[in-house]
């Protein structure tokens, strides 16, 4: 008995020490990997108080890839060089004064152009959106390539799916990209069948062991959808019933865009590049980016941002538009857990006299991240913020706007998941009609939002708190 005795103590002490090596090994990994120091602490927090959970936590979701490279330079000259050509081609084309540096700003991180003479149609609701997916899928006579997060196999994946197999039986050429994570729950049997019909079909980063730690935290958030390289949706929502059906808070409330014009190029460059980061097909040929003549009036930018590479496009460009907002800047977003520099940003154009308003949904599909959400309220009530909370559904928008000059919709929610984890995409409108009608957009759901005081925002219970609090330290690894 001693003798066993003496042997699970050594193992223990062993084990022990083994463990606090690596523990330490992985925090001096962390501080010099030079990350963000909120980060850095919320990841040290986990380690040291989690034992053997954290260290499979930051196995599985704390690694950084933003230093290696998603695609090589050749390959991305090439598949940039179409939309070159378009942009060239612009007659006479003039980049607004009030949004030069913007635009030049995300040129210069992500290669993104700006096309002019773009026609682009908003919709709030999934029952206008899959409408004209749908028509505009049913006129396809060449290609029709589509990204998603999720693709549900339910009632309305099921009617797309069978929309798109009898495209492919007229010929035309069908693409899905879908995400590996975000479609889990969905069986393989589904997109199969996609696949025998000649529907290509792949996963983005799929996940499976062993390799499943080095990919599991960086999903592809992308929505669009591309139809013979003329027509284009972009922004929040997915292929699934929810944002028609209601479910346990209402229905789904989001934005989603329709553009018809130059900007389209950008959408498809974007999802050529997906394609072959999936597949290592590369695909530049000019038949998938036709002449288009003048749709509208409409300046668009589309951007993206994913998590490798040395640059944050769409949080650095958003810093820079609250920062050049001189009367309002209104913002809409499921998840508000505002990286350091976004959230300063937002308080000081609120202390500079800006109009920022807030609008988050009431109740949230996710009660961790809603608690995140919560902790972030008293600091921007304090700065002259104003926080609406959307009430008639839960809000799923990730709409922004700005002195009746600049607006953005696409998948980016304001959070360190879009921001630094996420392969996401926005379309920048530096429209005055469109950035009107997503003013128009924003008040109508205000009317159907509470506004919180800082008053009646400090009567909340201790619990309630603490729990926004704890959440909060845990927030940059959400």
């Amino acid at each position: 008995m001693d003798g066993s005795f003496l042997l699970n103590h050594i193992v223990s002490v062993v084990f022990v020490f083994l463990y606090l090596i690596m523990v330490t090994g992985l925090v001096v990994m962390l501080v010099l990997d030079n990350r963000n120091p909120v980060k850095t602490m919320a990841w040290m927090v986990v380690l040291l108080f989690l034992p053997i959970i954290g260290v499979v936590l930051y196995f599985f979701f704390g690694r950084s890839t933003r230093k290696e490279r998603l695609i090589s330079k050749k390959s991305a000259d090439m598949l940039a060089k179409k939309s070159l050509h378009g942009f060239i081609s612009q007659s006479s084309f003039e980049l607004p004064d009030e949004h030069f540096s913007l635009i030049q700003l995300f040129r210069k991180l992500n290669r993104a152009l700006p096309f002019e003479d773009n026609y682009n149609e908003v919709y709030t609701n999934g029952y206008t959106m899959l409408h004209s997916l749908i028509r505009e899928i049913s006129h396809a006579k060449h290609h029709i390539h589509l990204e998603f997060y999720i693709f549900e196999n339910d009632s309305i994946g099921r009617l797309v799916r069978d929309i798109l197999i009898d495209k492919v039986r007229e010929g035309v050429e069908v693409r899905l990209l879908y995400d590996d994570v975000g479609c889990w729950h969905v069986s393989n049997r589904f997109f199969d069948q996609m696949r025998t019909a000649g529907i290509e079909v792949r996963g983005f980063l799929k996940v499976r062991f062993p390799l499943f730690t080095s990919r599991i935290n960086y999903r592809n958030h992308r929505k669009i959808v591309i139809i013979d390289g003329q027509v284009g949706f972009i922004g929040g929502m997915n292929i699934a019933e929810r944002y028609l059906k209601p479910r346990k808070y209402g229905v789904w409330r989001d934005t989603h865009l329709m553009i018809k014009g130059r900007a389209v190029y950008g959408l498809q460059s974007n999802f050529l590049m997906d394609w072959f980061f999936v597949t290592r097909s590369l695909i530049t040929a000019s038949k998938y980016y036709p002449p288009i003549d003048v749709c509208g009036q409409a300046l668009i930018q589309t951007v993206t941002s994913e998590p490798i590479g040395e640059w944050k496009a769409i949080m650095q460009g958003l810093l820079l538009a609250i920062s050049n907002a001189k009367r309002y800047f209104y913002v809409q977003t499921p998840y508000f857990l505002p990286t350091e520099p976004i959230a300063a940003a937002l308080q000081t154009a609120a202390l500079a006299g800006v109009d920022v308003r807030l609008m988050i949904p009431e109740h949230a599909d996710s009660i961790v991240t809603h608690f995140g959400t919560l902790s972030y309220v008293e600091d921007m009530l304090k700065a002259g913020v104003k926080v609406y909370f959307y009430k008639k559904g839960f809000l799923h928008s990730k709409l922004m706007v700005s002195d009746d000059t600049i607006s953005t919709v696409g998948s980016t929610n304001m959070d360190f998941r879009s921001f630094e984890h996420n392969f996401e995409i926005n379309s920048f409108i530096y429209d005055i009609e469109t950035a009107l009608l997503m003013k128009e957009i924003f008040l109508q759901d205000q009317r159907d939002s509470i506004q919180m005081t800082m008053k009646v925002w400090l009567r909340r219970s201790s619990k309630q708190k603490a729990k926004e609090s704890i959440v909060r330290l845990l927030s940059p690894l959400l």
